[in-house]
């Protein structure tokens, strides 16, 4: 899948930056290979020699930007993953070539690999859609989006003590470790997340435009960005449609909103619980409270798009860095804020309660929309 994207651009486009927070497409494909090496031959297998040669590329410290000026071309970047891919499928098909390394234990390696494949082609898919997006497609709107309140159905969890993150799980990362128990007041969430209807009340309404919704960073946020989600455009007669991968789309009532910031979640909280009493007190949810909701089987709508949350991405107490460079979480900055659940573009791999994402604020290509939680009743 990987080569296939890769493979179906003109080069000038697989070497293009379509955002200035994405890498080009061809710099994710070059590092999800260089991942696969690494972990395969310089940490298994104790062999760093074709690593190191790109380690200057590829690796978690490397400006993407700047690395993505000095890829060899096209065709030169695909003969060396595909070469490096029969070696390593030969070597991982083969368990007497890996030793007896923890990582082999488990298939911990395999899933290791799949996963940072996962992550660099769902990375690969947002450059495509953004490269959709600045060609500026257009279309006819043939049943126009209606504007309307969100669902009322709500579930409520009761207060108590509950696990978050797990315990020996060979696909964890080290941000999912280790498994906490944690106790939560009661609260009630929504059955589903914020539909495409709802987002239209709060445009229509002028909540892009009402600066008492925002925070001061939202605010000064606004006004570099347009007044609707990433994707949405109007046609001639003033309706909105959506760009995806494949171009036009209609918008349909129910499905789940994407393409917003923490920014936008935050200012559409604000407008819902000042719009009816019975939204009163919605607040964005914490990430304790989506994992546990979406472990007890209370939630629908999980897998549809990243879901914003409250809370800054920060380790767990007692949260222990693992040993090897590439297995690091580098996200802890307080600057990243946590997105769960997964979007149509994650892979099964991925799809698990106690996977983490994260975003920076501002950022609203991570086809990520809203979930709200609100008091008990």
């Amino acid at each position: 899948m990987l080569n296939q994207l890769l493979e179906s651009l003109p080069e000038v486009d697989a070497y293009r930056s379509y955002h200035t927070r994405l890498a080009p497409l061809s710099w994710y494909f070059g590092r999800s290979m260089y991942l696969e090496t690494y972990w395969l031959r310089a940490v298994v297998q104790a062999d760093a020699e074709m690593t190191e040669r790109v380690r200057p590329f590829f690796s978690q410290d490397a400006s993407s930007a700047e690395a993505s000026r000095q890829l060899p071309p096209k065709d030169h970047l695909l003969n060396w993953a595909l070469e490096l891919q029969d070696e390593n499928l030969m070597r991982l098909a083969n368990p007497g070539l890996l030793g007896k390394h923890p990582l082999v234990c488990d298939q911990r390696l395999h899933q290791i690999i799949l996963q940072e494949h996962a992550r660099n082609y769902e990375k690969m898919l947002m450059v495509l859609t953004q490269r959709t997006l600045m060609e500026h497609p257009v279309s006819q709107v043939e049943r126009p989006l209606m504007a309307q309140l969100p669902e009322q159905e709500m579930v409520e969890v009761s207060r108590g003590h509950y696990r978050i993150g797990t315990r020996q799980d060979p696909a964890a990362y080290d941000n999912e470790e280790p498994a906490q128990i944690v106790e939560l007041s009661a609260f009630r969430i929504q059955l589903t997340p914020v539909a495409n209807s709802a987002w239209l009340a709060f445009m229509q309404e002028g909540g892009y435009n009402s600066r008492e919704l925002w925070s001061n960073e939202g605010w000064f946020w606004r006004q570099q960005e347009a007044a609707h989600p990433d994707h949405w455009r109007q046609d001639r007669s003033g309706n909105w449609y959506a760009v995806g991968l494949n171009g036009p789309f209609q918008l349909i009532a129910d499905e789940p909103v994407s393409g917003i910031s923490r920014y936008e979640a935050e200012a559409f909280t604000n407008w819902l619980s000042k719009r009816s009493d019975f939204f009163s007190g919605a607040v964005l949810q914490h990430e304790f409270q989506w994992e546990i909701a979406a472990r007890l089987r209370k939630i629908r709508g999980y897998g549809r798009v990243w879901e914003w949350c409250s809370n800054l991405f920060q380790p767990y107490e007692n949260y222990c860095p693992p040993e090897y460079s590439e297995g690091r979480t580098h996200d802890f900055d307080n600057r990243h804020f946590s997105l769960r659940g997964a979007c149509l573009h994650t892979q099964h791999c991925l799809k698990r309660p106690s996977f983490r994402n994260r975003a920076h604020a501002g950022e609203r290509y991570h086809f990520a929309g809203i979930r709200l939680v609100f008091p008990p009743e």
